[in-house]
């Protein structure tokens, strides 16, 4: 089996809706389990939040998150960044524009010193996301 490398990003009661939008975004497949489902919620309001997700998309990218337990501490967006890069323009600019509404973008996506185009932005959930695409 081939070893594959993919963000895992945890929520705080915002799973559902934050793999959701990944969804819209990329496409692809989303599954989704609750603790209720695997009978691992620690406290019963718990049971309908989100134990795994995972988004394949339709271009070979894997997404994966969960909520995180009240029990457990949790400092969203401060942890992780993703970065999504390539050379089909149209599909990365595609995912900086819905990734980018609501959010706050740090560094616009323009032409960067090194010949790519280049942007960070932190989505409406906390979580940083880096579009890199490549130039000619």
């Amino acid at each position: 089996m081939t070893s594959r490398l993919n963000p895992y990003i945890n929520f705080r009661g915002q799973a559902r809706e934050a793999m959701t939008f990944y969804h819209s975004v990329f496409g692809g497949q989303l599954n989704m389990n609750t603790f209720g489902e695997f009978e691992m919620a620690q406290q019963p309001d718990e049971a309908d939040l989100i134990m795994h997700a995972q988004l394949d998309g339709e271009n070979g990218m894997t997404l994966m998150g969960s909520d995180t337990p009240a029990s457990i501490p949790l400092n969203p967006g401060s942890t992780i960044s993703i970065s999504l890069s390539g050379d089909d323009e149209s599909a990365l600019r595609g995912y900086w524009e819905k990734l980018s509404e609501g959010g706050n973008i740090a560094m616009p996506l323009e032409k960067a010193p090194w010949g790519d185009s280049f942007g960070m932005v932190r989505d409406r959930y906390g979580i940083n996301w880096m579009v890199n695409i490549a130039g000619s």
